[in-house]
């Protein structure tokens, strides 16, 4: 543990190419030297969503230019790194995949350490990259394609107290967005048109806040949110703006009650084993969604956890989450060679049953 540590991180899990370049040294915070990410929004901007193909081929084209940026922007050559991580899952396996092959090319031209990061611990570990948490704390993953309430109690150790077992909210979100027709990503663009709407006009449904536990359902809601919309559009020929906000305010509210009630319930198994410090944590792209991050934020105060949401930027995806995730887990003697595969499903927790069932590759989560 006292050996100074200066690794590479590479991303390309969905539709941020990036690299990072993450040194820490024990008893001190970690430094983040560079962080790179080549997004790819206007690639994918007139197909309403992420297209698979587009985004692995622009990885293969962007992952060295990213390392490149990168390194300069930390002022090393490659030959000053002491290892690499890369995102080997889950994900969009055609970028996992460019990502694992350079970063596997890197590490044998340099000979340097390669170690594959699961996608959701680098969500999970950034509260430490980015505050020094001590374990354990509770962290909510809310994002595009995820949504679980973790426990963390070590670099590798993560248990699932609850999740989606359908849509995730950032998913929801961008649904909600097409319907409505309006731009992606979702998330802005219904946090956007809530502001100037009636949250009350519709009454749309909580799921699961009627069963116990933790976790979560969003696929219900979407549905009863096209319902809205075609009788309005059945009654009137169409959506008014202000129609438009209501429904966007409506959908966000319910969203925002539900994260609210499953993380009070969240929180009251976390706090049930008496952490020192208690703290609970959010990341992933939904939690830069201002009244989800609010009612969260008051709902951790009344219990008594300090609430942590990293910046934005090391919310969404980004590669110095899986550089420090690579060196936590380095640390504890985690190493992989050249058979590291890309894996299109990879479970944190796998002891609890999955989530949404599996196939023939694996627990989906």
């Amino acid at each position: 543990m006292s050996e100074t540590l200066t690794f590479l991180g590479l991303e390309s899990s969905c539709d941020d190419t990036a690299a990072a370049v993450v040194r820490h040294r024990p008893g001190h915070a970690p430094e983040i030297l560079a962080s790179v990410v080549a997004g790819q929004e206007e690639l994918h901007a007139a197909f309403g969503g992420v297209v698979p193909e587009i985004a692995a081929r622009a990885h293969a084209e962007k992952l060295d230019i990213c390392v490149e940026q990168a390194l300069a922007r930390a002022d090393l050559r490659l030959s000053e790194i002491d290892g690499i991580a890369v995102t080997a899952g889950p994900g969009l396996i055609g970028g996992v995949l460019a990502g694992v092959l350079c970063a596997k090319g890197l590490a044998a031209g340099a000979g340097l350490p390669l170690v594959g990061v699961n996608h959701l611990a680098g969500h999970a570990l950034t509260p430490r990259l980015t505050d020094s948490v001590a374990f354990p704390y509770l962290m909510l993953l809310v994002s595009g394609g995820h949504c679980q309430f973790l426990l963390v109690t070590g670099a590798q150790e993560f248990r699932r107290l609850g999740g989606t077992i359908d849509d995730a909210p950032g998913e929801a979100f961008d649904k909600a967005a097409r319907l409505l027709g309006l731009p992606q990503p979702g998330g802005p663009s219904v946090e956007r048109e809530a502001r100037g709407g009636d949250a009350r006009r519709f009454a749309l449904p909580r799921p699961l806040l009627d069963r116990p536990g933790c976790d979560l359902s969003f696929s219900g809601l979407k549905t009863a949110l096209l319902r809205e919309r075609d009788k309005l559009v059945e009654a009137q020929g169409g959506l008014t703006r202000q129609d438009r906000a209501d429904l966007c305010a409506g959908f966000q509210a319910a969203i925002t009650e539900v994260l609210a009630e499953k993380s009070r319930r969240a929180l009251a198994e976390y706090m049930s084993l008496d952490p020192a410090e208690p703290v609970f944590a959010v990341a992933g792209g939904v939690a830069a969604n201002k009244a989800i991050r609010s009612e969260l934020e008051t709902v951790s105060r009344d219990i008594g956890a300090r609430f942590l949401a990293p910046p934005l930027a090391l919310c969404t995806d980004n590669a110095a989450m899986i550089a420090w995730a690579g060196i936590e887990r380095y640390r504890q003697g985690g190493r992989d060679d050249m058979s590291l595969a890309a894996r299109p499903r990879w479970p944190l927790d796998t002891r609890s049953p999955a989530l949404l069932g599996s196939g023939r590759k694996g627990a989906k989560a």
